[in-house]
């Protein structure tokens, strides 16, 4: 915390050199700042990303409502977050998403942690939640398939493509979704048709589900 107010910086990951740094939200900028020859950006188009949410949204939807009643509040580990607001926010993400491109405003990181409202206590309503997102994501596509996503966005760690900001709010989303399944295994549940390796291929994730902390 020291070295981040030195810096000036107010949130991480941040990635340093000397006085210098760049907040580490977006590869591209982190190759550029350390004068890297990597190739980034999205590999799938946002037709395919679309098409990979829509399936990940679904399986998400699905484990949601398998999640066992009495497994709503318990905290996950090394988070102060419970299986009810996980799950609520592997929702949310997407629900911000469509409120930047509909509204043209700044994507805020206060806008993908808004908790769950008090009445969604149970693994249906925040499923049902879901599928509300799903279907505003599906009737969103049809109004833009056919516009640009090269063009610039605002968000609350700067700048970035549209393209660049739809596969972030793509893969975010999957990896809280194998970690539903996860959380499922562990409570003894088997997972109905969890998400598998084809189904991250394209996106910038790992096999790993949860950070080693």
């Amino acid at each position: 915390m020291e070295e981040l107010r030195r810096l000036g910086a107010r949130s991480v990951p941040v990635v340093s050199r000397g006085d210098r740094f760049v907040f580490a939200q977006v590869i591209r900028d982190v190759v550029e700042f350390l004068g890297l020859d990597d190739k980034t950006g999205p590999v799938l188009s946002p037709a395919e990303l679309l098409a990979r949410y829509d399936h990940v949204l679904e399986t998400a939807i699905r484990l949601v409502r398998q999640m066992p009643a009495d497994m709503l509040e318990v905290q996950l580990p090394n988070r102060p977050r419970s299986y009810r607001m996980l799950m609520h926010h592997l929702f949310q993400i997407p629900s911000a998403y469509l409120d930047m491109e509909e509204d043209g405003g700044t994507l805020s990181r206060e806008k993908l942690g808004v908790l769950p409202p008090p009445k969604m206590r149970t693994s249906g309503a925040v499923a049902d939640f879901g599928e509300s997102v799903r279907r505003r994501l599906n009737n969103w596509w049809k109004r833009v398939a056919d516009e640009d996503f090269t063009r610039p966005v605002s968000t609350y760690f700067g700048e970035t493509s549209r393209h660049e900001m739809f596969e972030r709010t793509v893969w975010h989303s999957t990896q809280h979704t194998r970690q539903i399944a996860s959380l499922l295994e562990q409570a003894g549940v088997a997972p109905d048709r969890p998400l598998g390796l084809d189904d991250v291929r394209g996106l910038p994730l790992t096999e790993k589900i949860w950070d080693e902390a």
